[in-house]
């Protein structure tokens, strides 16, 4: 019988008939073999406390997962399994590819089965793989540090997901439809040195990840409202609405609010709101509707305890659309003072500025913001246009202006762009400053621009830090200024920035833009390993970001893995065929030119054409 500490697997040097291996045994007392394998080490989160409250139906439903998930997923993939116990399972494979899709496949399969468990009942596990040496004795049993390791890599997995060793990562490279984050030298008990790891991204592990912790400050989602003037085209209006009343929160300083991005990832479909709020890690959550029709507009909402699922507020605001900054005002308004009414509104008031006097200009860059999201190069020729016809009729509108001016700024790095771009955009987001009424939005994009475009780092430091100042709750505010630290030569204040913003926007589909920024800093730390996890991982949120491409290329010049660098760059140029190291020159946005001649030697090694 396998030994148990706290429900748990002791893999130490211990025979399965007890008592520890003596000088007799490892002498030739029992016939053994010695061979490289991949290790999968699985158990139960929190056993005991499941056995406790239901012992009978946790023990009936390990048993049908056992022999109609567990048993049949490992064979599937040419494993064979080596022991089982109360809540776990050991299993040997001879690849590490069969091992971690094995892992996957058992993960997702449980988490689907148990999808309509309540929470406190849910069955989780967590899985450590690891690539190693390992002594077989006679009756198929195995032990040594290949074993010792994947059993404690299990034990630091989060629930519900896998967590593999450097060993294993580095035979996964490129074979697999996942992601790595690497959790970094990992000082696992019993085993001597540190060991490098990483944990598996995949759809199903990012769904049932332990969710984020409640902030101390009262925290709020608010979601897409509802389209209810019948016409499909006001959508954008709708939408547009609801992201101001979202900016109109954050820049509460006693507030937690998440971001837009992840808010609207539930957009079009029925949700739980409780469970919406255990997702993003927030106790409230704001829906409603919105109507327009003609020049009148009835804003309706509710907001809801996601702890409770009980009604905290609910209202209705009708009135103009030339009184439409003040409607959201109203609704901003009375969800501070349902939330916490110590809350001074004048904050409120203190923040919002109207952006422009034209409706018809104000109405065009609604208009543009669903395309500026699409991170295409259609969408953005679309913002160029709608940002383009609202100036005509505002030539004040700075919103307007700021997101021409970093439209153009982005759209250089995406190769989406036109001939003069770059000193457009610097001209523009000059003008927004000069003219800047203390807009975190405009501010924000201005600042990006500045440093990318034109190259004025203590400048767009500065801006850049006035925006958080005035929103300190905007994911995007901390996405943009991680990036303006990294072009500063700031990278480790830049890590920082985008850990925060993904906080703020846990399920953001952005994501990929702040794990690239994160990617970019460790390059600059000449920390290649890890920025060779965290681009790779970008590349697996936004497939279309041209920076992950990059980071990862570098990451492997330096890191000596050329072919897999080749390969990397052909992936560039068939995402960005215009893409040249004479345009990166000309771009070259960094503050260390050092890095940004390492930076181009890289991709030029890597096949990136002149």
């Amino acid at each position: 019988m396998d030994t148990m500490h706290g429900g748990r697997l002791d893999v130490g040097r211990t025979s399965k008939r007890g008592g520890p291996r003596s000088g007799a045994w490892l002498s030739g007392a029992t016939t053994t073999q010695r061979h490289l394998a991949a290790i999968l080490a699985c158990d139960v989160v929190g056993y005991s406390r499941l056995t406790e409250r239901d012992e009978r139906g946790t023990l009936e439903r390990l048993k049908i997962y056992r022999k109609d998930l567990l048993e049949p997923l490992v064979s599937e993939h040419q494993g064979r399994i080596v022991k089982l116990t109360g809540d776990g399972i050991l299993c040997e494979f001879a690849s590490v590819v069969n091992a971690v899709t094995s892992a996957m496949a058992i993960q997702q399969a449980v988490a689907e089965h148990e999808a309509e468990t309540p929470e406190e009942e849910r069955i989780h596990f967590r899985i450590g793989v690891n690539l190693g040496d390992v002594v077989c004795e006679e009756d198929g049993d195995i032990y040594g540090d290949g074993v010792n390791i994947a059993a404690r890599l299990e034990g630091v997995a989060d629930p519900g997901t896998v967590v593999v060793s450097g060993t294993a990562y580095d035979h996964l490279q490129g074979k697999l439809d996942c992601g790595f984050t690497l959790l970094g030298d990992l000082r696992l008990k019993n085993i001597e040195r540190p060991v490098r790891a990483y944990r598996v991204e995949t759809d199903a592990s990012a769904s049932i990840a332990a969710p984020p912790p409640l902030p101390e400050k009262p925290s709020i989602a608010v979601l897409p409202f509802t389209n209810m003037s019948g016409d499909p085209d006001q959508e954008y209006f709708a939408d547009g609405l609801v992201e101001d009343i979202i900016t109109g929160l954050s820049r509460v300083n006693s507030f937690f609010v998440i971001a837009r991005n992840s808010s609207f990832t539930y957009k079009g479909r029925a949700v739980d709101l409780r469970q919406v709020g255990r997702e993003l890690g927030v106790r409230y959550v704001l829906e409603g509707s919105i109507r327009r029709a003609g020049s009148r507009v009835r804003i309706s909402g509710q907001l809801v305890d996601a702890i409770s699922g009980h009604h905290v507020w609910t209202d209705r605001f009708e009135g103009d659309v030339s009184d439409i900054f003040e409607l959201q005002d109203k609704v901003t308004e009375s969800v501070v003072g349902a939330v916490e009414p110590s809350i001074r509104l004048e904050q409120i008031k203190q923040a919002r500025m109207k952006p422009t006097d034209y409706i018809s200009a104000y109405d065009l860059y609604l208009r543009a913001l669903p395309r500026f999201y699409s991170m295409t190069r259609e969408g953005f020729a679309d913002v160029r246009r709608l940002t383009n016809e609202a100036l005509s009729i505002d030539p004040g509108f700075n919103l307007a202006k700021a997101l021409g001016a970093y439209i153009r700024s982005l759209s250089v790095s995406q190769c989406w762009h036109e001939p003069d771009d770059t000193r457009v955009a610097a001209r523009m987001a000059r003008e927004v400053l000069a003219e800047a009424r203390d807009d975190p939005t405009s501010l924000r994009f201005a600042a990006q621009v500045i440093a990318y475009s034109a190259k004025e780092y203590e400048m767009a430091l500065g801006t850049i830090e006035r925006s958080l100042l005035l929103n300190p709750n905007s994911a995007q505010g901390h996405t943009g200024c991680g990036w303006v630290n990294a072009h500063s030569s700031r990278p480790l204040v830049a890590i920082e920035h985008f850990h925060r913003a993904m906080r703020l926007s846990p399920v953001d589909p952005e994501k990929g833009i702040a794990l690239s920024g994160i990617g970019m800093s460790y390059l600059m730390l000449e920390r290649y390993e890890e920025a060779l996890a965290w681009g790779e991982r970008a590349l697996h949120e936004m497939p279309n970001y041209g920076s992950s491409h990059r980071v990862v290329i570098m990451a492997l010049v330096k890191l000596n893995r050329l072919d897999e660098a080749q390969a990397a760059a052909r992936r560039l140029m068939e995402a960005f065929p215009t893409f040249t190291l004479t345009l990166q020159r000309q771009i070259n946005p960094w503050l260390d030119k050092k890095f940004a001649e390492r930076y181009v030697e890289a991709l030029g090694i890597s096949g990136v054409p002149e």
